[in-house]
């Protein structure tokens, strides 16, 4: 039975009727089915399209826009071939996921900084992301500059857990299909729906507290339905921002709003700031990993204060994930 299943899975996939659905346009074309988006994107990832049809896929969705179905779609057929982790289980909080696909490009990328205060607090925190983009300092660079060496395996990532609470395993490590489809930018120009997939990921098999973020407000509208209509119940909870330079932490002068989503329910737990806080003074002054990662070291000793922004959005997520860790 198992050949006959690798021998189906192997074949090309009929695209052509998929992209005819998705590919009139932004008024002419029509929403796939959440099964259809499923069996879609499940030959994506199973390289079982064309070049030429993924291309034509890409693009159709970029210009049609994705609904909450088809994100439900494409995100089941993620995470039924991801390689999903085990969180620790002797820990008061349950395990945070944070991803981090942007890296900074003009405000000093503090994603590092947020994932080791949480872990500091002695929650589980997995980092995914790239390893390096042209043009952008990423979250792995900086980590590496931290000496915290990224995980080459999801038994390597569950080690760093166990042993420190924080681990950065690349996409390519945790879902290498992914990685092929978001590398796609570099050849078409443009981002596709994998680089919002990646963003909501839940790499655990346990409950977990996703942090996730939007750039755009239409981003926003989308996964605010998906989180309340579509999303499973028993994957955990989320916390929804405005990105920060795409980034999943909070900005260091004018606070985001944050909502939590879980079981279906919707709470707002910060309100954007009605006014810019100052930035503080002892920002890193450049953006590359090696000074990023001496400006943290003294945050984390105390030389320098956490921004009061984040050490906010550090307690939101101290308080959510020991809720469900509780249960």
């Amino acid at each position: 039975m198992k050949n006959t299943q690798d021998k189906l899975s192997a074949q090309p996939f009929a695209a052509a009727a998929y992209i005819k659905e998705i590919g009139r346009g932004k008024e002419g074309a029509r929403d796939l089915s959440r099964e259809d988006a499923y069996q879609l994107y499940a030959a994506m990832l199973d390289a079982r399209v064309s070049d030429l049809q993924m291309g034509g896929i890409l693009l159709a969705m970029r210009i049609k826009g994705e609904s909450i179905e088809e994100i439900a779609g494409f995100l089941d057929a993620a995470e039924d071939r991801m390689q999903k982790l085990d969180a620790p289980t002797d820990r008061e909080y349950a395990p945070i996921v944070i991803p981090s696909y942007n890296g900074a490009r003009k405000r000093p990328n503090l994603t590092p900084l947020l994932a080791m205060l949480l872990a500091r607090e002695g929650a589980p925190v997995l980092v995914h992301g790239l390893t390096q983009d042209p043009g952008r300092v990423s979250s792995a660079e900086i980590f590496a500059a931290l000496n915290v060496d990224l995980a080459q395996s999801t038994e390597q990532a569950q080690q760093h857990l166990m042993l420190r609470n924080l681990a950065f395993v690349p996409i390519s490590v945790l879902a290498p299909s992914m990685n092929t489809i978001l590398l796609m930018r570099q050849v078409l120009g443009l981002r596709n729906s994998t680089h919002t997939l990646v963003k909501i990921l839940q790499a655990f098999n346990q409950v977990a507290l996703r942090l996730t973020s939007y750039t755009h407000p239409e981003y926003q509208i989308m996964l605010d339905r998906y989180f309340r209509e579509l999303a499973p119940h028993d994957r955990g909870a989320v916390l929804l921002m405005r990105g920060t330079e795409g980034e999943t932490v909070a900005s260091t002068g004018r606070a985001q709003q944050i909502d939590s989503y879980h079981l279906g329910v919707c709470k707002t737990v910060q309100m954007t700031a009605s006014q810019l806080i100052a930035e503080p003074e002892s920002l890193p002054e450049w953006l590359d990993a090696t000074s990023t990662a001496k400006w943290i070291v003294e945050v984390l000793e105390g030389s320098i204060p956490v921004p009061a922004n984040i050490a906010q959005q550090v307690q939101h997520c101290l308080q959510l994930a020991k809720a469900l860790k509780s249960g």
